[in-house]
């Protein structure tokens, strides 16, 4: 005869539920995790990978960036995690060193808009020395416009993709990543209407901001947002060369 017998405990109701519900807690944790790194390490890997190699730049590389006293100077002390707790739709936050109010603007025109067919941009607008990436993109120490010998650099906000609206300004550049060589950018200013191509694509340290220098030995235009989305780590930039001039009647 056996001394001790053991019976399985029968779960109530309530108790089932609430092992449920862990168990269902957990996996939809692990989803929206998997939700938000996804983008940031697909990036990581696909620029890694392609984004430096795919589309060769008649610039050498060691143009690119400038040297550390000079950055610096603009930048200032740079720490990805810290700056992830700015608010980096506002302009001067990008070059806090070297806010546009220090250097008046030459050109006399205040806004245009941006088209790119292939991101789903159309009529974007750029306001020229502005401040609120919410409102709109943003010309950057504006010293020539479109269609002008030199370069004009356009910032954007970005973000993750699965909050991607084309129409919505904290969200426009997130996919200026899929940019490749060839691709076309339109920009009008008045009547007149420009058309660029993109010739290189590439990805740059905060301190690294030889990309604003001006060129003067053709129109160029710089396009830039941060990465990979989401984060405020790095910059990506597309550049794109004037291709099309305004019909002449």
């Amino acid at each position: 005869m056996a001394l001790y017998s053991y019976v399985k405990e029968q779960y109530s109701q309530k108790r089932k539920i609430i092992h449920y519900s862990s168990y269902a807690s957990l996996t939809l944790g692990c989803l929206l995790l998997f939700w938000s790194f996804y983008p940031v390490i697909s990036f990581e890997i696909y620029s890694r990978l392609f984004i430096r190699e795919k589309i060769n730049s008649p610039v050498p590389r060691t143009q690119i960036a400038s040297s550390l006293e000079f950055a610096n100077s603009v930048l200032g002390s740079y720490n990805a995690y810290s700056n992830n707790l700015r608010d980096f739709t506002q302009v001067s936050l990008w070059f806090p060193t070297k806010p546009q109010t220090e250097k008046p603007i030459k050109v006399d025109v205040k806004e245009y808009t941006l088209s790119i067919p292939k991101l789903n941009i159309k009529d974007a607008q750029v306001l020229v020395g502005g401040e609120d990436l919410k409102k709109s993109l943003v010309h950057y120490l504006p010293e020539s416009l479109p269609g002008e010998y030199g370069n004009v650099a356009i910032f954007g906000h970005s973000t993750l993709p699965q909050l991607y609206d084309p129409k919505n300004y904290t969200t426009i550049f997130t996919y200026l990543p899929s940019m490749e060589k060839g691709d076309k950018i339109v920009v009008k200013v008045g009547e007149n209407e420009f058309e660029y191509e993109t010739y290189d694509i590439f990805v740059v340290n905060p301190d690294e901001v030889s990309i604003l220098e001006q060129s003067n030995d053709a129109s160029y235009l710089t396009l830039v947002t941060c990465v990979p989305p989401g984060t405020y780590w790095k910059r990506l930039v597309v550049r794109a060369k004037l291709t099309k001039m305004p019909s002449r009647n």
